[in-house]
């Protein structure tokens, strides 16, 4: 499949919101359970999910709506010095398990250090989510380390594995 990334449009937020719908949109580990989207619409409207903070853009495979990828800073000191991004994807049902997020995740990375002075990209994941643990360790994320019982979801706390590339790693993996 050819996936691609581009920014979000208002035509893409119906989509989204059917997807953040269900458990069966998200998938089970990422169901936590029915909320307001609102914001979605309202930055997509705004600023198309750019911003100096965080941002969004939608996944097309084949020229179909596929799902989106979203970053937002992390701070670990000093806002103006200490920050790398945090990443996500979205991918629609439809569309998992055919290499969509892979794609999907290294363009994004890719993006991400063309177009900020970022040096960290960093990314968490369940523990029990060992397709998205491949897909970072084949793009060259590094396993960092357990963050226990950091999400709360489905009635009960989950551990995540917080991985991360630093700019160097991405100039000779990417």
């Amino acid at each position: 499949m050819n996936v691609e990334l581009r920014p979000l449009r208002e035509s893409d937020v119906a989509r989204m919101e059917h997807v953040l719908s269900t458990p069966e949109g998200t998938g089970e580990l990422q169901w936590f359970g029915h909320r307001n989207l609102a914001h979605i619409r309202e930055k997509v409207a705004a600023s198309g999910y750019l911003g100096p903070d965080d941002g969004g853009l939608a996944v097309e495979a084949d020229g179909a709506f596929a799902g989106w990828v979203t970053w937002n800073k992390h701070f670990w000191g000093p806002r103006t010095t200490s920050w790398s991004w945090n990443v996500g994807v979205m991918i629609a049902s439809a569309f998992r398990g055919k290499g969509v997020g892979t794609a999907a995740q290294r363009g994004l990375v890719g993006y991400l250090f063309a177009h900020t002075p970022v040096q960290r990209v960093q990314a968490g994941t369940d523990v029990r989510n060992l397709a998205e643990q491949r897909v970072l360790e084949k793009i060259g994320f590094q396993r960092e380390g357990v963050i226990r019982r950091a999400q709360w979801r489905m009635g009960e706390w989950h551990d995540q594995i917080l991985y991360s590339i630093l700019r160097e790693e991405w100039n000779t993996t990417g």
